[in-house]
């Protein structure tokens, strides 16, 4: 996202932009994502759910997201819906598909399979003589790796751009350990089409215990159960047990319901122990994204890198303590970076 948009902005503004893609398509995580971009309501807001996150950096996502959703429209990246189903957040659910193919349309030459390099986005030919701007979706495949878990994104992700940053003098910003990540059925192998449908995102109307019985999730998790899947993602194997009653099984989380999930995950193949009146899924912590990162100003610019910018999930102490929209991070840093890299 960070970089198909960096990209196509700075283009947009008259640049020559080549774009060194570690992976072998377009899209990164992006496209294996639900394509829901938001922001909360309102700044206070934010800074309740992510308490230890940069407050200006937080404000540039509440007041420049809007203008970035019209624009992906203006691309032709297709709406599916302009809710995001939770009374909490403002934003649009869109095709990745097509938005992917928006970007990329745009984005001017891209390399794939640039192994020995992070995914970065060099800007030439108008303001300074070259801007680069690291956006390699942060270090989720190296954080699943230290945690023995599975991944749950673009399998490229390992820290390319967070390490290039540092190497050139940069800071880091938020908790390295602290992620994004699902609950995902356990025990079954699951391709990348199945990420989405595949979430068991019920864990607030379940009691949530240990494979091994000896730990338990005690209190409400938040909204977001980020907090939940990071508890579990510190239990034996990073498994837990999700144990439903049946008269929870018809509660609704956006589209679907408990049972829906439930039957899902047991079509697939998972651990599902039929235990009147109650259901239980095996269920298996995975990591998406990053939230600790590099440490950006609110020009996008690498702090103490003169010459680099970030975007994207290579950005760090955005959502601190809680969960925000990572391709909202994305998009709106993406396009600043590539307007400052050019000024």
């Amino acid at each position: 996202m960070a970089g198909l948009v960096t990209a196509a902005r700075a283009r947009e503004l008259g640049a020559d932009v080549l774009v060194l893609e570690k992976g072998d398509r377009p899209g990164g995580s992006m496209l294996l994502s639900s394509g829901v971009i938001w922001r909360h309501r309102e700044l206070e807001e934010f800074r309740a759910e992510c308490p230890g996150g940069d407050p200006a950096l937080q404000r540039l996502i509440v007041e420049r997201l809007d203008d970035g959703l019209e624009w992906l429209e203006s691309l032709g990246a297709r709406v599916v819906e302009r809710d995001t189903g939770n009374p909490r957040t403002i934003g649009r659910r869109f095709d990745t598909r097509t938005l992917t193919e928006a970007l990329f349309e745009r984005a001017g030459t891209v390399q794939f399979g640039q192994v020995q390099v992070p995914v970065t986005v060099t800007v030439t030919g108008v303001g300074p003589d070259r801007a680069v701007v690291l956006a390699s979706g942060g270090f989720h495949v190296r954080l699943a790796r230290e945690l023995g878990l599975p991944v749950r994104g673009n399998p490229w992700s390992d820290g390319g751009g967070f390490d290039l940053a540092l190497q050139s003098g940069g800071e880091s910003a938020g908790d390295p350990e602290e992620f994004y990540g699902r609950a995902m059925p356990a025990g079954i192998a699951i391709e990348e089409a199945e990420f989405v449908p595949l979430s068991q995102l019920y864990g607030r109307f379940a009691e949530v215990v240990s494979e091994d019985g000896a730990q338990r999730f005690e209190g409400e998790p938040q909204w977001s159960e980020i907090d939940l899947v990071q508890t579990i993602a510190r239990w034996p194997g990073g498994r837990a047990w999700y144990r439903v009653h049946e008269t929870d099984l018809s509660r609704r989380v956006r589209e679907r319901t408990v049972g829906d999930m439930i039957e899902l995950a047991r079509d697939a193949g998972a651990v599902v122990r039929d235990e009147p009146p109650y259901t239980s899924v095996l269920v298996q912590a995975s990591v998406t994204q990053t939230l600790g990162g590099i440490k950006v100003d609110e020009r996008a610019r690498v702090v103490g890198a003169e010459g680099l910018y970030a975007a994207g999930a290579d950005v760090g102490g955005i959502a601190t303590g809680g969960y925000s929209s990572g391709l909202a991070a994305a998009l709106v840093l993406g396009r600043i970076a590539a307007e400052e890299a050019l000024s």
